[in-house]
């Protein structure tokens, strides 16, 4: 019997060195690793581009936001190479995870739910690469603090080079709160099913999460809304994905040659959908706006509630 205990024992260790194995080329020598090295190589001798989507290419985003960050590493002098991500999931679909792999970044990612960040802490990136992660839901009242315990004070400075805010709910009013690092991009989802010309965003609510059924579309902030808010904090706003869900802001001390432009001129619209009917149909537009009408957004150029 002891013989049969250390086979398992020694079988358990070699799945385990297996699994290890596989991930680590999974991520390394995957074709789509491969394809995005020569791809963000071929971006980075651009001179400039008119709209981002220019330099779009999926290796781990969940749209073309790995080409957009790799065309502005090469366009902007970052001294620290590290990031902050929050709303990570179990982060292999993730912003900064091909610039964790491509770059050799640090940063910390931060999640809600324990067994993502189980994951991430058993993934092997946790081990070849300097990632810290911590299981925490994220509200204005807490993201500072978070930020210096688990960032700043493992030896982090505070000028961090890419923060990226992604949580489906209080997306505005979190970066407002943020003032205890000075990103140089920051990267946020905005809710076009708001409109380009509103400036408006859900009312801040510390335990909101996300109603799947009644109102899918009801989450975050307009774009002009984070253009409002990024203008405050010393920000230009350069574009968003071709999705029409991530918005780029660069600090304005670090915009260089890059080009600048407006909520109005860079709005996307997004395509896609995050409901569907019985017969299995993406609601429609008349759909989603019947969906959001009167609902009682906080309109922040006026400083009040207001509704949709």
């Amino acid at each position: 019997m002891q013989i049969v205990r250390k086979l398992r024992k020694l079988m358990a260790s070699f799945k385990q060195v297996q699994e290890i194995h596989y991930h680590f080329l999974n991520d390394y020598k995957s074709p789509k690793m491969i394809l995005g090295k020569m791809k963000a190589e071929f971006n980075n001798k651009l001179n400039s581009v008119d709209e981002l989507s220019e330099v779009e290419f999926q290796v781990f985003s969940q749209w073309g936001d790995d080409g957009i960050i790799q065309y502005l590493v090469s366009k902007i002098d970052f001294e620290n190479e590290t990031f902050i991500e929050f709303g990570v999931e179990n982060y292999k679909e993730s912003n900064t995870r091909f610039l964790l792999l491509n770059n050799n970044w640090s940063g910390l990612v931060l999640d809600g739910s324990k067994k993502c960040i189980d994951f991430i802490r058993n993934d092997t990136v946790s081990w070849t690469h300097d990632l810290h992660s911590k299981q925490a839901f994220i509200t204005r009242e807490n993201i500072n603090e978070l930020i210096v315990r688990e960032f700043l004070e493992k030896r982090f400075a505070n000028e961090v080079g890419i923060l990226s805010v992604d949580i489906d709910g209080n997306d505005f009013w979190v970066w407002k709160e943020i003032n205890v690092i000075n990103p140089i991009v920051v990267i946020v989802e905005y809710n076009s099913f708001f409109g380009k010309n509103r400036a408006v965003s859900i009312p801040y609510q510390s335990e909101f999460v996300m109603d799947t059924e009644l109102s899918p579309y009801f989450w975050g902030a307009s774009l002009k809304a984070f253009c409002f808010l990024g203008n405050e904090k010393g920000y230009e706003f350069i574009g968003c994905n071709s999705n029409g869900n991530n918005a780029y802001f660069v600090r304005k001390d670090r915009i260089g040659d890059l080009k600048v432009s407006s909520a109005k001129d860079g709005f996307v619209k997004a395509k896609f959908r995050l409901k569907f009917d019985e017969k299995g149909d993406a609601w429609s537009p008349d759909r989603i706006a019947e969906s959001l009408k009167g609902r009682v957004v906080f309109d922040v150029e006026s400083n009040r509630n207001d509704t949709l």
